[in-house]
């Protein structure tokens, strides 16, 4: 006989949680082969939950096919909507982008790459009872060892220069209480808008919590993070956050 004991646990964490409403979105820059996939998959899980959801796609600024194909999704489904950048503006505003698009009273991120299972997601939401982020990290992070080692070495400097205590700074997977982002005013265009957000929220007393979700390699495309250009850009960013937090305090 089969033991029941694990799904009857998750069954009963699931019917705890509340009716809510939230703001799904996911950031792309060429991504046609992963788009249509991780949308589709979203609505279905959202739909079960019964939320009171829209799903937004970011295209930044897209060469290849993600920008019509998000409008197809979107015609095809009238909770999705699209913003589209006419050409690729970087990270951090598509980001930007996101969180100024998104109306519901909770807002979640990861980005379009098909790197993180949506499905790792509703454990997030009893967090929010205490919390006001729920910053997550890779338990098993699915990039080569130079990669790895800059990710360790970033989130190392970034929360002895800002006092935080975070895993891992930049996991593509967070869920934040959107008025947040009417409290705070984001400035970085790269890579620094994950650091730029927890600082400064955290700086305005929201309290924050992680856990641990899965990274698992990519099905398709390329991705762009270790380019020396975003690289650049984040450590120029990086000390103008300092200088201006430092002087806020």
């Amino acid at each position: 006989m089969p033991d029941t004991r694990c799904t009857a646990s998750i069954e009963e964490r699931e019917s705890r949680i509340e009716s809510f409403s939230i703001s799904v979105f996911f950031p792309c820059f060429n991504e046609q082969d992963n788009v249509a996939y991780i949308v589709e998959k979203t609505l279905k899980l959202l739909e079960k939950l019964n939320a009171d959801f829209e799903v937004i796609i970011v295209d930044d600024g897209s060469t290849d096919g993600t920008g019509r194909l998000a409008d197809e999704i979107a015609r095809q489904y009238s909770r999705v909507k699209v913003v589209h950048h006419h050409t690729n503006l970087g990270y951090g505003v598509a980001l930007q982008s996101g969180f100024k698009t998104a109306a519901k009273e909770l807002v979640f991120y990861t980005d379009g790459d098909g790197q993180f299972d949506i499905n790792e997601f509703p454990p997030l939401l009893p967090l929010m009872k205490q919390y006001d982020i729920v910053s997550c990290y890779r338990l098993n992070r699915q990039e080569g060892l130079i990669r790895k080692i800059n990710g360790w070495c970033w989130t190392k400097l970034v929360c002895w220069l800002f006092g935080m205590k975070i895993h891992d700074i930049d996991c593509a997977f967070k869920l934040y209480k959107r008025e947040i982002f009417d409290n705070i005013k984001m400035s970085s265009t790269g890579a620094m808008i994950d650091t730029e957000i927890l600082a400064k929220a955290l700086c305005k007393g929201y309290r924050v919590t992680q856990k641990g979700v899965h990274h698992y390699p990519r099905a398709a495309g390329s991705p762009t993070g270790a380019k020396l250009k975003v690289i650049f850009r984040a450590f120029k960013e990086l000390f103008k956050l300092y200088k201006q937090i430092k002087y806020e305090r």
